[in-house]
């Protein structure tokens, strides 16, 4: 039995956060302490790190948890994004840790899109880098909701709270820059664990709450649940003996009841819901996140990449958009080559039309405009597409107001993009 078998948890939601920040600020060992003191390790797992620690002459190296490629624990680097899961008596957790060099800002990004909160480590001894900006920029710009600044390696400067005062000066006058607020402070140890966890005895000094506290406390707001009603038709399932035809999907903002009226996009066609089916049975009303199968009064031509949304609270349909996107591959964009827009379920083909600017996260200013993106860019772009897709802002709703670039030719996501 695991150790969150033994957990009593009462419901207070799930809390999706991930770890980010320079290379080499202590990133996974600060999740391996954070699995460890609330004793959310198996024993098997804490035996194999036990064994490759004594073999490398370390004591307990908790990165182990969470470098799970083989190249990770040789350089003793993150590269991929690590998922892990625990829990305590308060809440239940999913950690991202993001990778810290530069070259795979790229995967911080898949990491950022689902968090509601975000930790952005600092080392004590070499303050706010450039890398931290960029994932502070990052966050940000992706929506994260929650912001925990954590000055780690406290032990290396003597747990002295001046250098923790410096770092925090420091970030507050990045963060009024960049439009960036209500971020936490808290000193940590992840090699010993102080203000991890447990306070533990050399941070006497500072009286705030633990990591952990503000992980259990943070008030995560579903902010999606009142939005307005968006359906993206995954599937069409075809009409069986007796049965209406289906349209399958996932409901990603509002919620939807038997009776209401909707329209379906493209078309703009309006009828009636007349049933929801669930897994296993029907339903009268469903939910942000729920994966129902829709039957309408009418039948209406509707098809995978269409939308259903509430009559009168439609989003914009356009074959124009404008956005940010985070340029995520290796080769820079090209004007000749062709790219496909992935936006929910549908999938048009798209050309960026203009490049307005881009963002400098090392001065946090914008640049005059250039006629290419490289890895990880970040710039403001103008689309024009082949056929309407149906987006909401970003800032309004994630998951509508997202979309990834695919290279027509080579089939890789080559940037993630948010409406504006």
């Amino acid at each position: 039995m695991s150790a969150m078998d033994k957990i009593e948890v009462r419901d207070h939601g799930v809390l999706r956060f991930l770890t980010a920040g320079s290379v080499d600020d202590g990133k996974s060992t600060l999740i391996g302490r954070l699995l460890y003191d609330t004793k959310a390790i198996l024993a098997d797992q804490l035996a194999a790190i036990e064994r490759t620690s004594q073999r490398r002459g370390q004591t307990l190296d908790l990165s182990l948890l969470t470098d799970g490629l083989t190249a990770e624990r040789e350089q003793g680097i993150t590269i991929d994004v690590a998922y892990r899961y625990f829990a305590t008596a308060l809440r239940k957790f999913i950690i991202a840790d993001a990778p810290g060099h530069e070259q795979y800002t790229r995967n911080m990004v898949t990491a950022a899109s689902t968090a509601h909160l975000a930790i952005l480590l600092v080392d004590a001894r070499h303050g706010i880098v450039t890398q931290t900006r960029r994932h502070a920029t990052l966050a940000h710009l992706l929506g994260v909701e929650h912001l925990v600044v954590a000055v780690n390696k406290m032990d290396l400067v003597d747990y002295v709270q001046p250098a923790f005062d410096r770092i925090v000066r420091d970030f507050g006058e990045f963060a009024d820059r960049s439009g960036i607020s209500a971020a936490q402070f808290v000193p940590v140890s992840a090699l010993t664990g102080d203000m991890v966890v447990d306070r533990g005895e050399n941070l006497h000094w500072y009286q705030g709450p633990t990591l952990l506290q503000i992980l259990e406390t943070v008030d995560v707001t579903q902010t999606l649940v009142d939005a307005p009603f968006r359906f993206p038709v995954q599937y069409v399932a075809r009409p069986a003996a007796g049965e209406r035809r289906g349209y399958m999907g996932r409901i990603e903002s509002g919620s939807i009841a038997v009776g209401d009226r909707v329209t379906a996009l493209p078309s703009g066609h309006s009828t009636r819901v007349r049933e929801i089916r669930g897994f296993d049975d029907t339903q009268s009303v469903a939910g942000l996140s729920a994966s129902v199968t829709l039957t309408l009064d009418d039948e209406l031509d509707i098809g995978r990449g269409d939308m259903l949304v509430r009559e009168y609270a439609a989003p914009q349909s356009s074959n124009a958009i404008d956005a940010t996107v985070c340029w995520l591959s290796a080769t820079a964009f090209d004007p000749r080559r062709k790219y496909l827009l992935r936006h929910t379920t549908r999938e048009v083909r798209a050309r960026i039309d203009r490049i307005d600017h881009r963002w400098n996260v090392s001065t946090q200013r914008r640049e005059p405009a250039l006629e290419t993106l490289a890895m990880n860019d970040i710039g403001s772009v103008g689309l024009k597409l082949a056929q309407p897709v149906f987006a909401d802002r970003y800032a309004d709703n994630r998951a509508t107001g997202s979309f990834i670039l695919i290279d027509e030719l080579s089939n890789n996501t080559v940037a993630a993009g948010l409406v504006a």
